[in-house]
């Protein structure tokens, strides 16, 4: 497959990926509804970061032990299956009654590193972006390149795609912020996102390879 084509065919697959809803899209939405803009935007920029870091674990062959090794993806699973089940339980038990004003500290709100954070953990304990990264990139590579190398370059590309995507999102919801951002609303979004990451736990705590 020539360069271009090979291109313009990951970049159409990558997009239909990106845009179907899941845990990453609940994430930024949830963000942007109770933080504001700024937190949406901290925790899109983990989101890419976790990718970029399967991208580059991939690259340097890291994401090939765990296609290989039972032990290694069943540490990850587990532990990003856990993460994902306390983040979900605190949300449906300790859902917030107020935003978060991004210029007035309030207790119990998520700070800036905290949002990065989050992204960043809930991809990077997430094996199945490993895997997929393994298993979806190769086959995009033309014949003659490296295979590592480019395929580090699609995860590149898959990123730039997610963040637009996400930018996206961020910029619906704003004219919508005021009437989002009421008590009641941040009261049912947050039992909601914490339903489909505890969701999310558990598909991933029982899937299999």
């Amino acid at each position: 497959m020539a360069i271009i084509p090979s291109l313009l065919a990951f970049c159409a697959a990558a997009m239909l990926l990106t845009i179907t809803p899941g845990l990453d899209t609940a994430m930024v939405l949830r963000s942007a509804v109770a933080g504001g803009p700024r937190q949406a935007i901290l925790t899109a920029i983990g989101i890419a970061g976790g990718c970029l870091a399967w991208g580059a674990a991939v690259a340097f062959g890291l994401g090939v032990v765990l296609t290989a090794s039972a032990l290694a993806y069943a540490i990850v699973k587990w532990a990003g299956a856990a993460y994902l089940l306390w983040l979900g339980a605190k949300l449906l038990l300790h859902p917030r009654n107020r935003v978060v004003d991004d210029t007035v500290p309030a207790v119990g709100a998520v700070g800036r590193g905290e949002a990065l954070r989050r992204g960043f953990l809930t991809n990077l304990l997430n094996p199945k972006i490993g895997v997929f990264y393994v298993t979806f990139l190769p086959q995009f590579v033309p014949h003659g390149y490296d295979v590592a190398l480019y395929s580090f370059g699609l995860a590149c590309i898959h990123v730039v795609l997610g963040t637009a995507w996400f930018a996206l999102l961020i910029a619906v919801t704003a004219p919508l912020n005021r009437q989002l951002r009421k008590p009641k609303v941040i009261r049912i979004l947050d039992r909601m996102t914490g339903g489909i990451f505890v969701a999310f736990g558990v598909k991933l705590a029982l899937s299999a390879r």
